[in-house]
């Protein structure tokens, strides 16, 4: 156990910050997997545009890297096109 009070703190904030970031990947990964089940390209193409906000404010934040983002964005405007 830490014996600073700064470093006791910093323990704090360090778990709580990991518990957020863990919510919004856990909920972009649905979001994401969601627009993947989908069949629907009317549909899909509505969803598009909040998940790439969300996968772009994660990214911004430093909860998954720019690339990924930029990837997980291709991919799924792939799909998307790909849809009838």
């Amino acid at each position: 156990m830490a014996n600073h009070k700064s470093s006791i703190k910093r323990i704090r904030q360090e778990e709580s910050r990991r518990l957020r970031n863990r919510y919004y990947g856990k909920t972009m990964r649905n979001a994401v997997r969601k627009l993947r089940s989908t069949t629907d390209k009317a549909e899909a193409t509505a969803m598009y545009p909040s998940i790439t906000k969300m996968v772009d404010k994660l990214a911004k934040t430093n909860v998954i890297h720019k690339n990924k983002a930029n990837n997980l964005k291709s991919k799924l405007a792939i799909y998307i096109n790909k849809l009838a």
